[in-house]
C-alpha cells in the first residue's frame, strides 16, 4: 500500500471504526499492512468472542482427522451416556455434531438466557446447554446461539481427545502456528467479566468452575495470531512443511450448509460464507473481531477489536476500504 492510500485508511478508521485494536492484512503470505491502534501493540491479546467458534471448527476438523471423532453425523448424547434425558424430549436424542456446527439445532427457550445471567451464573455451562437443548423445535432450521451450542462443541472435544480444549488446541493448532494461548482464565464476577472484556494483556481462554473451556467466546488472541489462523485455512490446513488439518475439511467447513433467513446470510460450519463465488469466508466475533479470507485473490485480512456494542460492519469495511488496496496491489 502507498503513503496515501494508508493515510486516507488510517483517517477512516481514526473517524468512523474507533474501537479497532490491530489490523493484518496479507497477500500470497506477504504482510501488506499491519498497524496497531488505541494504544495496543502487537503482542495485545484482545478477546475475539465468537471468532472462538470457527476455531473451534477448525478443532472438530483435527479431532476427526485424529480418529476422536468418528462423523458429525454422530449424535450429540453419544459423547454424554451419563446425560438423563427427560421425558419426552425426543428431539434431543436425534441432534448431531453436524446440526451444531451448521446452528440448525433447536432449542428450547425464546429469548437467550444469558441475557439474564443464568448462563453465567450456573455452575456447568455444558449440563446448562444441554438442558436447552431441543425441544419442540425443528432441526434443520437455522438458530443461531452465540454461546450455549459451542459450549457442547467443547464439551465433545474434551470427552473425545482426553485433553481439555485449550490442551487440545494448544498442542494441534495454536503451538504449531506460533500463537500462545497461556492458560484458563476463570472469571468469578461480573465485575471481572467486564475487565476481561476490555483487557488487552491476558493470554488465555475462559473456563467455567467445571473446568471445561467456553465454546463460543473467553479466547484472547492477537491480530497476527488471528491472520494466521486465516492463512491456515487458505493454505488449505497446511502451515509451512506440516499438516494441522486435512484440507478435506477445510473445504467442507467453508462451504455453504445453511442459511439465517432473517439477515440472509450463509454459514458452513461456524464459519460464515461470505461470496460463494470468490471463496470469501469469515470468522466474526461481537465488538468487530474478524477473520476474513479470499481463497480466489489469495488474501487474509484480520481485525482485533475492543469491545464495542452496534459497531459499524467489519465485512463492509473491509470490502469497501482495505480489499481493494491489496486487488490493486502489483
Amino acid at each position: 500500500m502507498n503513503d496515501q492510500s494508508v493515510n486516507e485508511l488510517e483517517g477512516i478508521i481514526t473517524k468512523k471504526y474507533t474501537n479497532i485494536a490491530g489490523i493484518v492484512a496479507l497477500k500470497k503470505r506477504v504482510v501488506c499492512y499491519e498497524k496497531y491502534f488505541n494504544q495496543c501493540v502487537a503482542s495485545s491479546r484482545i478477546h475475539v468472542y465468537s471468532v472462538a467458534k470457527s476455531i473451534i471448527s477448525i478443532l472438530i476438523g483435527i479431532a476427526i482427522d485424529q480418529g476422536h471423532i468418528e462423523s458429525i453425523n454422530q449424535k450429540v448424547l453419544e459423547f454424554f451416556p451419563d446425560y438423563v434425558v427427560k421425558k419426552r424430549e425426543k428431539t434431543l436424542q436425534n441432534v448431531t455434531l453436524k446440526d451444531m456446527l451448521t446452528m440448525t439445532a433447536p432449542y428450547k427457550y425464546r429469548f437467550p438466557p444469558y441475557t439474564y445471567i443464568r448462563y453465567f451464573m450456573s455452575e456447568d455451562w455444558v449440563k446448562f446447554s444441554l438442558d436447552l437443548l431441543g425441544g419442540k423445535g425443528k432441526i434443520g432450521d437455522f438458530r443461531y446461539t452465540p454461546l450455549v451450542g459451542p459450549d457442547i462443541l467443547s464439551a465433545i472435544l474434551t470427552k473425545s481427545t482426553g485433553n481439555s480444549l485449550l490442551e487440545f488446541a494448544n498442542e494441534n493448532l495454536f503451538i504449531p502456528l506460533g500463537i500462545s494461548v497461556k492458560g484458563n482464565v476463570v472469571l468469578h464476577t461480573a465485575k471481572e467479566q467486564s475487565a476481561f472484556n476490555k483487557a488487552t494483556n491476558i493470554s488465555g481462554w475462559v473456563v467455567d468452575n467445571a473446568g471445561t473451556n467456553s465454546g463460543g467466546w473467553g479466547l484472547t488472541l492477537s491480530a497476527f495470531d488471528m491472520a494466521k489462523i486465516g492463512q491456515l485455512c487458505l493454505n488449505n490446513g497446511v502451515w509451512g512443511d506440516k499438516r494441522i488439518v486435512s484440507g478435506e475439511w477445510i473445504n467442507e467447513t467453508t462451504q455453504v450448509h445453511s442459511q439465517w433467513d432473517k439477515t440472509k446470510m450463509k454459514y458452513g460450519y461456524l464459519w460464515w460464507i461470505i461470496d460463494e463465488k470468490e471463496g470469501v469466508y469469515s470468522a466474526m466475533g461481537d465488538g468487530g473481531n474478524v477473520i476474513y479470507v479470499n481463497t480466489e485473490r489469495e488474501i487474509v485480512i484480520s481485525i482485533a477489536s475492543l469491545y464495542k456494542p452496534k459497531v459499524e460492519d467489519r465485512i463492509e469495511f473491509i470490502k469497501e476500504y482495505i480489499e481493494p488496496l491489496l486487488i490493486d496491489e502489483n
